[in-house]
């Protein structure tokens, strides 16, 4: 899934009926055209970090903003968004985005 607008993250009940969040992996082109990949339960608040206007954010992209969001995936466990994070980071340039846009129909 191809995102260039801010998305919110909604809550679903687990198993014991509290709220779980959703995690996402998401993929940013930096304004140096360098690549960041990282996790979150909140993608419009993370966006606004690496972007600036909130505070947080990493340290990586506070010197190359703006930030764009190039694509992001939806998990429902932290565990398979690391996995998925990782599985990302250990693919060439090339291969990251289409990497994690083919996966977007598949479970993670």
């Amino acid at each position: 899934m191809t995102l260039d607008s801010t998305v919110q993250s909604p809550s679903r009940p687990d198993r014991s009926g509290k709220a779980a969040n959703i995690w996402h992996v998401y993929l940013l082109e930096c304004a140096d055209g360098t690549l960041y990949c990282g996790i979150t339960t909140d993608l419009a608040r993370r966006l606004a970090q690496h972007n600036g206007l909130a505070s947080g954010g990493a340290r990586y992209t506070s010197g190359r903003r703006p930030v764009r969001l190039l694509a992001s995936r939806a998990c429902a466990r932290k565990d398979a968004a690391l996995r998925l994070e990782h599985a990302v980071k250990s693919r060439p340039r090339a291969e990251k985005i289409l990497f994690l846009q083919e996966g977007a129909l598949a479970p993670c």
